[in-house]
């Protein structure tokens, strides 16, 4: 037998043939994608930005060419001539022209520039509108930028229209003129939507499982400003899922930007990240009208090209002591600096922040809804002002400034309401100050807000020393939710028309001829309800003490003896109004309930018995049945209560009964040995006669 010749595999194991690479990103890290999680390596943020915003406000409103150079005017609050610019369209910075240049410089360096004043609340008046002489009145005029408001409620409510809808969208209004935009869980859908093979569960049930590799090898762009990967990476490497969310979200903010340019007429720029930070630096880095992608792969060599200076909360003091204790403003020449350094020469927690920032990293979330904590309407007079009359005319062009932004708030429909106004006034070198709630029992209105303004300039004017006066500011703070749906007591009533056909129609129904049998079941109802509770309990008691008093005098009386109830069959009363009890008020506080089987009760249930038997015999017999303890006929709606009357009463007899056989044999058969020697005691008490019982009270025996 020859031997076995050796195993040769039939194709040779190659680390690179016939075998795919997994994912980086497993399905945990998949599902928080769909989350919105803040901590996921797949998340993606878009900050959209308007280009020049007040500037293209103006340009669409006086419908003027896109090409055409044109700047926004105002004053600022420290010059006596209005030469501030606080927006340049693009044609315009062309020729060099910035905001910190004045309109006389601006004017030399393009004689073509069309200079577009903001809208002003003019002095005296209610409503802000484009004065063509606001130029030369800087002290009757207040600057509006309720226009601008106004548009970007547009563009907003546009972007959200374009996405899909909550829980799925997230936006963020950052200001008046810029979003921030979670489009995570918007492209986990599509990405589950275009590739089904990540749609199902975790092989073994382990979310820690890794990916399957994504099928597409090369992806692109289109028109976007892509940054160039670190210089670690290599654009040969096929994408993972990180780049495939990034190019579903570069998809997603492309449409909500040519939404924004075809309905509204406006360009905007916008960054695409994996955070707020890198996505807000990509918006700027390519404008105007484009869009930037930051890759994860980028982060670095996108980083390393700017000052810290530039990167949110490192533009103040902050950054000033970074750039002090190591010499540089660059993030390229920072990223050297180990975090051993940064903890000893800052602080733990400052030292690890700022490690971490200038790498990228940023977990901040998208606030759906950023609450506005406070309003400010100001104005600075050049000249100032010196009586009463000139300051109240400024109270309502603030009032009404404030007011136009609550209702953006929703004070209309009581979402929002601010708690407390304040006013401030300086006269010289000293700034006052003065707070008032506002009621909270009124809706908002001008009126209000005025009347409440007016009097505190009142506290400050009787302060003395009010004028003149070069500053004066009103501001409301302290905002909460409203109640919404309560009504006020107005609201429970009718007036006029309304309150005289409910009139007539309750006097058309009494008019109506009701059979005996309803009329006497809603008498039934009525008597139950208004003799229940106290009524009850009063007669009842004064039922018993009458019979307890006249035991008492009995006994008293003929065997000098302890007092004993009696044991008649009136002691267990029914309850009135349900078995036939007849309440009487006629004498006074008197109530004389008739118990149901008495023969005044009978005879009442008997004639109305056959009163109704009259009236509709058939539907008498049908509402009523026989109580086979009684041998009575009871109205349905009271048998539950009749049976209840029943066991109470038999309750009652068997602890009689028991308490009876508990008594001595020298009781039983002598009832008035029992307690002989204190007669004197029941009616005499300290040389005193013994006084009637009050109603409610009762005797106590004591041994």
């Amino acid at each position: 037998m020859s031997s076995p010749q050796p195993f040769l595999p039939s194709s040779p194991i190659s680390l690179t043939s016939g075998y795919r690479k997994k994912s980086n990103f497993t399905y945990k890290q998949l599902a928080q994608l769909g989350s919105s999680s803040t901590t996921c390596p797949l998340r993606i943020i878009a900050h959209i930005d308007l280009d020049a915003f007040y500037a293209q406000c103006e340009g669409v409103r006086l419908k003027i060419a896109e090409d055409q150079p044109l700047a926004v005017q105002v004053t600022p609050l420290l010059s006596r001539q209005w030469q501030g610019l606080i927006a340049i369209n693009y044609p315009a910075r062309k020729y060099g022209l910035s905001r910190h240049i004045t309109i006389t410089e601006a004017k030399k360096l393009c004689p073509n520039l069309i200079m577009q004043h903001v809208a002003t609340w003019k002095e005296g008046d209610e409503k802000w509108a484009y004065h063509e002489d606001a130029f030369g009145h800087i002290g009757t005029h207040k600057v509006s930028l309720d226009p601008y408001r106004m548009e970007s409620r547009k563009i907003l409510a546009c972007i959200k229209d374009v996405l899909k809808p909550p829980p799925l969208q997230r936006v963020e209004k950052a200001s008046v003129d810029e979003v921030f935009l979670d489009l995570s869980a918007q492209i986990h859908s599509v990405m589950l939507e275009r590739y089904p093979e990540i749609s199902g569960p975790a092989p073994y049930d382990d979310p820690t499982e890794l990916l399957p590799r994504p099928p597409t090898t090369a992806l692109d762009w289109d028109t976007d400003a892509l940054i160039d990967l670190d210089n670690t990476e290599n654009e040969d490497d096929d994408p993972d899922w990180d780049d495939i969310a990034m190019l579903i979200g570069s998809e997603i903010v492309r449409s909500v930007r040519a939404a924004i340019r075809e309905r509204l007429h406006y360009t905007s720029s916008a960054g695409i990240a994996c955070n707020k930070m890198i996505a807000k630096l990509g918006s700027g880095h390519k404008k105007p009208n484009q869009q930037t992608i930051v890759r994860n792969r980028a982060i670095q060599q996108f980083l390393g090209s700017f000052k810290f200076t530039k990167i949110r909360n490192l533009g103040g003091k902050l950054g000033e002591d970074v750039v002090a204790k190591f010499g540089t403003d660059q993030v390229k020449e920072l990223l050297e600096v180990s975090l051993g350094q940064m903890k000893l020469r800052l602080g733990d927690d400052t030292g690890s922040w700022v490690y971490g920032v200038i790498r990228g990293e940023d977990y901040s979330e998208i606030n759906s809804r950023t609450q506005i904590k406070s309003m400010l309407s100001a104005k600075s007079f050049r000249p100032t002002i010196n009586s009463f009359e000139q300051a109240e005319k400024w109270l309502r062009i603030f009032v009404a400034d404030i007011f136009s932004r609550l209702v953006e708030e929703g004070v209309l429909e009581n979402k929002r309401r601010p708690k407390t106004i304040n006013l401030h006034h300086r006269q010289g070198g000293q700034m006052r100050s003065r707070q008032a709630p506002i009621p909270s029992g009124r809706h908002i209105d001008e009126a209000l807000l005025f009347d409440v303004a007016k009097n505190l300039l009142s506290q400050v004017v009787v302060d003395g020393r009010a004028w003149p006066c070069s500053n004066l500011q009103l501001s409301v703070a302290g905002f909460e939710e409203g109640l919404i749906g309560n009504r006020g007591i107005g609201g429970f009533l009718l007036r006029g028309e309304e309150a005289k056909a409910i009139k007539h129609t309750l006097q058309d129904t009494e008019d109506l001829d009701l059979p005996d049998q309803a009329i006497t079941q809603g008498h039934t109802k009525r008597h139950k309800l208004e003799n229940r509770a106290i009524v009850n309990f009063l007669s009842r008691q004064d039922t018993r003490q009458d019979e307890h008093e006249k035991d008492v005098t009995t006994n008293d009386r003929n065997n000098g003896g302890v007092v004993r109830r009696s044991s008649s069959d009136e002691d267990m009363k029914a309850p009135q109004g349900v078995f036939g009890a007849d309440v009487d008020f006629s004498n006074g506080d008197k109530i004389k309930p008739t118990p149901l089987h008495s023969d005044a009760a009978r005879s009442q249930i008997n004639s109305t018995k056959t009163h109704t038997n009259e009236a509709c015999p058939n539907q008498a017999l049908a509402d009523t049945f026989s109580c086979a303890t009684c041998k009575g006929r009871i109205p349905l709606a009271a048998r539950g209560e009749h049976e209840d009357w029943h066991f109470a009463r038999t309750l009652q007899e068997q602890e009689r009964t028991a308490s009876d056989g508990a008594l001595p044999a020298a009781g039983r058969s002598n009832p008035s040995a029992l307690g002989s020697g204190k007669s004197k005691s029941l009616k005499e008490t300290h040389g005193h006669p013994l006084k009637r019982t009050e109603k409610g009270q009762s005797r106590l025996a004591f041994g």
